[in-house]
C-alpha cells in the first residue's frame, strides 16, 4: 500500500498509481498562489500607511483584484500605468482602449470605470450643499474629475441660482478630439428654462493643455454678450485638462 503521504493517480488503463509526494510539499496539499502572500501585504500597507504609500501601478492592483482573485494583476497593472501614463489616466480611459490591453476582460474594465464614476460622484457631491463661489477649489475638482481625461471634447455648464447654489450640472455637448459646437443662443435658452441667473462654463482639451484658444474666448465672449440683458451672469469659463487648468476670468480674457 502507499505511504498516507502519496496520492492515487488514475491512469488511463491499469491499476491506480502513486503520484510521487513534492519534496516542499509533503503532505500531497495544495499551496497558495505566490501572490496571495503579495495581495495580503498590499492591503495591510494601505490600511496601515494609507494610499500615499502605494504607488500608481500597486493601487491599480489593488482595483483589479476583485475581478481577477485568480491572477497575479501586478504584471497587469504595470502594462497599464505603461500605456496610458498614470492611475488617473487608466481609469478615465475609454473603454475601447482599455479592451486593447491584451487580459483586461469586461469585469476588470467595470473595477476600473467604477472609481472614476466614484471619483466623479464624491467630488459632485461636495458641490450641492455649497455656495459655488465660496467653494471654487472644489468646483476645479469636480470639473477635472468629470472631463479632464476624456479622448473627446466635451462642454458642460453649471447654472446657479441667485445665491449662487447650483441648479443642475448638465453635459450640453460632446466633440471631436479638438471641437465641440458650442450655440450661444442655445446656452442662454437653457439657463432662461432654469432660472438661472448665473453660469459656469466648463470645457477639457483632450491635448492635455489647457491653454484657452481664441475660438474658445470669442465663443465665451458671445455668451455674455446675449445673457448680460436678460439678467445672466457668466462668472467663468473654465478649461481643464490633464495637465491642469484655465480661467479666463482668472486670465482676465473675459
Amino acid at each position: 500500500m502507499p505511504p498516507a503521504a502519496a496520492r492515487l493517480r488514475e491512469p488511463r488503463n491499469g491499476p491506480p498509481r502513486p503520484m510521487p509526494a513534492d519534496a516542499d510539499n509533503p503532505a500531497g496539499f495544495a499551496e497558495a498562489p505566490h501572490y496571495h502572500g503579495h495581495r495580503e501585504r498590499l492591503r495591510e500597507r494601505f490600511r496601515d500607511a494609507g494610499p500615499d504609500a502605494l504607488s500608481d501601478y500597486e493601487l491599480l492592483e489593488m482595483v483589479l483584484f476583485r475581478a481577477l482573485p485568480r491572477r497575479d494583476v501586478k504584471p497587469l497593472a504595470k502594462s497599464l500605468i505603461g500605456r496610458f501614463g498614470s492611475f488617473a489616466e487608466v481609469v478615465h480611459a475609454p473603454d475601447a482602449r482599455l479592451r486593447e490591453i491584451s487580459g483586461l476582460g469586461e469585469a476588470a474594465i467595470i473595477e476600473i470605470k467604477l472609481i472614476a464614476a466614484t471619483a466623479s460622484r464624491v467630488a459632485k457631491g461636495q458641490l450641492k450643499p455649497r455656495t459655488m463661489l465660496s467653494s471654487w477649489t472644489a468646483v476645479i475638482d469636480y470639473c477635472r474629475a468629470s472631463m479632464a481625461f476624456a479622448d473627446k471634447e466635451q462642454f458642460r455648464i453649471l447654472f446657479l441660482d441667485k445665491r449662487n447654489q447650483l441648479i443642475v450640472d448638465e453635459l450640453q455637448q460632446v466633440g471631436t478630439v479638438d471641437h465641440t459646437p458650442v450655440y450661444p443662443r442655445e446656452v442662454v435658452k437653457r439657463a432662461l428654462e432654469l432660472s438661472a441667473t448665473a453660469i459656469i462654463m466648463v470645457h477639457n482639451h483632450p491635448s492635455g493643455d489647457p491653454t484657452p484658444s481664441q475660438a474658445d474666448i470669442q465663443m465665451t465672449k458671445s455668451i455674455i454678450d446675449i445673457s448680460k440683458p436678460l439678467g445672466i451672469s457668466v462668472h467663468d469659463h473654465i478649461i481643464v485638462g490633464k495637465n491642469g487648468h484655465a480661467s479666463l476670468k482668472g486670465l482676465r480674457l473675459i
